[in-house]
Formats: structure tokens, sequence, C-alpha cells
């Protein structure tokens, strides 16, 4: 996956409404560092220098408190605001236009081989402190809740809540942002 700068700047700039510049958000946002240093130790991982990789990816998370395993598949645009706390197990996979808040998990469950962690579908926004755990799927343009705990699937337009989360379904059209920041909705 080439790395695309200016497509991942414009999609910190559109999520953040605090991002002022160009220069600001290529300087001072962690998580496209992050996410920009994970490129590498992917690319670095599928060519099977796997102790280069994962030591690549403990010092990014050394640096920016976000730790992403060089074995996990991120796609495009991808955006983790703040980011700190935030932990991608190796056999994640997140969609295109995805976004995290900080202290997010997408971690495990097993100690079993084979896939162990979540796979996010296209355009789905995680609240801070959610925990999304073992090889669930949540499906495209689907929210979870701040300090929500998802360990079963989800199909895609849902709104995840709560401790386990429960799964409602969205309206048609409705805005998914507001479910990120309504008091109500956060634990």
């Amino acid at each position: 996956m080439g790395l695309n700068v200016r497509e991942d700047v414009e999609a910190a700039r559109r999520r953040d409404p605090a991002a002022r510049g160009f220069l600001e958000i290529v300087l001072l946002y962690p998580g496209l560092h992050a996410i920009w240093a994970h490129r590498v130790w992917h690319a670095l991982w599928r060519r099977g220098l796997r102790f280069v990789a994962r030591a690549g990816s403990q010092l990014t998370r050394w640096l920016t408190g976000i730790e992403i395993h060089p074995g996990a598949t991120i796609g495009r645009r991808f955006f983790i605001d703040h980011g700190m706390g935030v932990v991608i197990g190796e056999t994640a996979e997140v969609g295109d236009d995805v976004m995290l808040y900080h202290g997010v998990t997408l971690g495990g469950r097993s100690l079993a081989k084979g896939k162990r962690h979540p796979t996010l579908g296209d355009g789905v926004a995680v609240g801070a402190g959610a925990k999304i755990l073992g090889p669930v799927t949540i499906g495209a343009h689907s929210v979870v809740g701040a300090n929500a705990v998802v360990t079963r699937d989800a199909p895609p337009h849902s709104v995840l809540l709560g401790i386990p989360a429960k799964v409602r379904a969205r309206g048609t059209g409705e805005d998914a942002r507001k479910y990120l920041q309504a008091p109500e909705y956060m634990i």
C-alpha cells in the first residue's frame, strides 16, 4: 500500500474540528505518525522480516503511545484521534475511512493460532476507551460508543453501546458521530 500523505492529512482535517493546517497535522498528530510507521513495518512483516517489523512497531509505540502490530491490515484514510493507549492486534483488519479515538483496543480473547482479532468494515467509528475483542466483525458504517465492550458481530449501520455492547440499528441517514459525543451514550 503506497504512502499517501495528502489523503491521510485530508482525512484528519475532515474528522478533527481542531485541525488548523497541513503542517500542524503532519508534525503534531501521533495517530498519523503511527499509521505511517505501520505501513513500513507491515511491508517488512509481509516480506518475512518479522523481528525487524516487531522492533519497529515497538519503537513507534514508545514514540506515539499507539501500538499497532505489524501483522494488522489497515485500510486507507484511517484516523486515530489523540491516540494514546490505542492497541491493534496482529490479526485485526481495519477497512477504509475508519476512525478510532484514544484508548481503543482491537484485541484478542484467545491464545489459539489463527484469526483472533476484530474486523472493522469501511466507515466504522469507535469511541474513546471502547474494547472490541475476539474475531468479531463490525459491519460497515457502524458506531461503537465510548467504553463499550464488544464481543459479538454487528451488522452494517449498527450502533453498539454498553458493557457488554448491545446492537441497535441506526436510522436511515442518521449521523453516526452524535453517538460518539452524546453523554447519554457514554459509560
